[in-house]
């Protein structure tokens, strides 16, 4: 019999807020989080909106000098990792570090840091390339940093496969929990994406949605008046821990995990399949880890 996974806290910085109370209490409200980018001068570009997190302040979770080594994505996702760690308790908890490790995954990575990095090395050469660019520049630094500030000594790295990479992150995780190769992991995704060049090029695909007009009406996923999705930034990370160790520690438990799948369509580079075969297989493949019946999933 498989083991039971369970979430015992949640960590999220979005541009509806910082913690989940935050982000809560906007959901309920209505809230949009989409305005206008105030990161960097617009001027030429047809996108002028985006999803930016406000009152972010790095202090609250790193040291200033790390701070200014690492790309933003990289200190979301302590950011986010700390709250969710705050969330479950298990901060104070002496949990054993060889049993408990850490996945979050990136779209982008250290897009913001790669683009300062070539503009410095353009205008004053070799001498201008910081010895920590790489190191707080790359995807897995997500993860590398969590681990070492929690000492997770299991499994640590990242995934990346654009939109779906927070929810591998999760799925996969969950894999290591229910082989027994773990008892503690740390999910989720983390990104910082809101760049002249990134906005630019999303733009330059016809991806972006440019009711630059009405920020706050420009993202409509299931709308038949979509023009595209709108950038956002942020990290969301979920603590997962078979249900035998959460117990044992006296955990709230929020929800368990009880299937995954993960298919592709092998279509094409942007599109989905017209037929949406991709979904539904991966969809029948989640209820079948999950040992249920498709009627009993809803909404």
């Amino acid at each position: 019999m498989k083991k039971r996974i369970v979430i015992t806290g949640v960590g999220i910085l979005s541009p509806i807020g910082i913690g989940i109370e935050e982000n809560w209490n906007a959901l309920m409200e209505g809230k949009s989080g989409i305005d206008t980018i105030t990161r960097f001068d617009t001027t030429g570009c047809p996108v002028t909106i985006a999803g930016e997190v406000k009152n972010f302040n790095s202090d609250d979770f790193v040291d200033k000098k790390e701070a200014r080594r690492f790309d933003k994505f990289v200190l979301y996702a302590v950011a986010a990792t700390e709250l969710a760690m705050r969330h479950s308790k298990l901060n104070e908890y002496p949990f054993d570090g060889e049993r408990a490790g850490v996945i979050i995954g990136s779209g982008i990575g250290g897009f913001e840091n790669t683009c300062e990095t070539h503009a410095e090395f353009k205008e004053g050469g070799y001498r201008k390339i910081s010895p920590f660019f790489i190191p707080g520049t790359i995807i897995n630094m997500g993860s590398g940093l969590v681990s070492i500030k929690y000492k997770l000594l299991g499994p640590s790295f990242s995934l990346v496969s654009a939109c779906s990479t927070g929810t591998h992150a999760i799925g996969e995780a969950a894999k290591f929990i229910e082989r027994g190769d773990a008892d503690i992991m740390i999910a989720g995704g983390s990104e910082y994406p809101i760049t002249p060049t990134a906005v630019g090029a999303f733009a330059s695909m016809k991806a972006l949605s440019r009711r630059n007009d009405e920020p706050t009406r420009a993202s409509r996923p299931f709308d038949r008046d979509r023009d595209g999705f709108v950038m956002a930034e942020g990290a969301s990370v979920v603590i997962l821990e078979s249900l035998e160790h959460a117990q044992r520690r006296g955990a709230e438990i929020i929800a368990e995990v009880v299937g995954y799948g993960c298919t592709s369509d092998a279509f094409h580079i942007t599109a989905p399949d017209d037929s949406a075969q991709g979904a539904r297989r991966c969809m029948a493949m989640a209820v079948k880890d999950a040992g249920i019946n498709l009627t009993e999933v809803d909404y």
